[in-house]
């Protein structure tokens, strides 16, 4: 499991970390707001979401974008819930649905799947969902009263001192557009042509990630004047950050084998067979059980994969498919024993009344929309 996830799991998170410190991430953010206006800032938020959610990890998106939040709600005086919530649909959705976030990444190691494949189904399947969990649930949020703490209002690097709009899309974005045109292209290229060997070796998740990793390092740390010894430093730090991530992947993997060694996959799988449930609802159940039992949805996803493992190779089961079903089911009901529940509780300043009006329904209205994109793209498939 950890060898083939590591590095892109790390890399991901070096990655994550540059595009925040070296203000990418704040350029991003201003630079989608002045696009879309002071009307239609729930919009510019959410679009930052998905953009800054794909390099950055949901905990470390939440700390960096929270700040541009508080600073809207303060500057317009609008319902802190009401603007809010979209962004953070978009982060959950992106650590749920979209590699190289460490479940959706793990299953697509385990199952099988084509990364670039289950990148593209789960933006179709993303951009629809965060619509309606962020954007239009959150219309009915604008009655929750919020006082935000002061403190969170940070001020951010000065303007003068942040990267360009296009260096810092393009530098966030480059692991997404490797995996986008490389899955495109491999269709129309021939086994036998000399580009074809290339076109294997670039669509590679770990090395699309290193690439993209040495390519940020230039465009938004060395071309701008900042020593590689601050760099190091920061990256240093990001593997710090993930470090509890890699074991509990690692404790997954040994667990899925333990599943598969002993027999007892198979024996679940043959008990659910005879459910009348098509496997990719099957997955959903399972990983949204385990993660309202549990908690954490990177847990809720790994275990829900070993069980799951027999049903891959089916002809009515796509595993690219499976994977975004079992991601989806993982975000169901955040509540108490959920690091995020208490992360968006403590920052909107709410009561657990509201954080589990706001939040918690928040995430099962995006693992039930994730389900229902996935059997829509199933059915379009089959």
């Amino acid at each position: 499991m950890l060898g083939s996830l590591v590095i892109v799991v790390i890399a991901g998170a070096m990655l994550g970390k540059l595009v925040a410190d070296s203000g990418a991430a704040q350029r991003i953010a201003a630079g989608l707001i002045q696009i879309f206006g002071q009307k239609n800032l729930q919009w510019a938020l959410m679009t930052t979401g998905l953009v800054i959610g794909i390099p950055l990890f949901y905990n470390v998106g939440f700390v960096l974008v929270f700040p541009l939040i508080a600073s809207i709600v303060y500057r317009y005086n609008l319902p802190a819930v009401y603007i809010g919530l979209p962004m953070m649909a978009a982060l959950s959705v992106t650590h749920g649905f979209l590699p190289p976030h460490p479940s959706p990444a793990a299953l697509v190691a385990q199952f099988n799947a084509h990364m670039g494949t289950t990148l593209l189904y789960g933006f179709a399947i993303a951009i629809p969902t965060v619509l309606i969990a962020g954007l239009l649930y959150s219309k009915t949020l604008k009655g929750i009263p919020t006082n935000l703490i002061k403190t969170f209002q940070a001020e951010g690097l000065p303007d003068d001192q942040l990267p360009g709009l296009a260096n810092s899309l393009i530098s966030a974005l480059l692991p997404v557009i490797f995996l986008a045109v490389t899955t495109v292209v491999n269709p129309y290229v021939s086994n036998s042509s000399s580009f074809k060997p290339v076109l294997i070796f670039l669509s590679d998740p770990a090395i699309v990630m290193l690439i993209s990793l040495g390519v940020a390092t230039f465009s938004l740390g060395i071309l701008r004047g900042t020593q590689m010894k601050y760099i190091m430093n920061s990256y240093g730090e990001s593997v710090k950050d993930i470090t509890m991530v890699l074991l509990i992947m690692g404790g997954a993997g040994g667990l899925k084998q333990v599943l598969i060694d002993s027999g007892i996959s198979n024996e679940i799988a043959a008990m659910l067979d005879g459910l009348n449930a098509h496997p990719l609802v099957l997955g959903w159940i399972i990983a949204g059980i385990i993660r309202v039992c549990v908690g954490s949805a990177t847990v809720a996803g790994l275990t829900a994969a070993g069980i799951m493992l027999p049903f891959i190779g089916r002809p009515d089961v796509d595993p690219n498919l499976m994977v975004l079903s079992i991601g989806a089911g993982s975000l169901m009901f955040s509540h108490v024993n959920d690091a995020g529940f208490w992360l968006f509780k403590e920052y909107f300043n709410l009561s657990i009344r509201d954080t589990v009006r706001s939040w918690s329904v928040m995430e099962t209205i995006v693992a039930v929309c994730g389900l229902g994109g996935v059997m829509i793209i199933n059915s379009i498939l089959n």
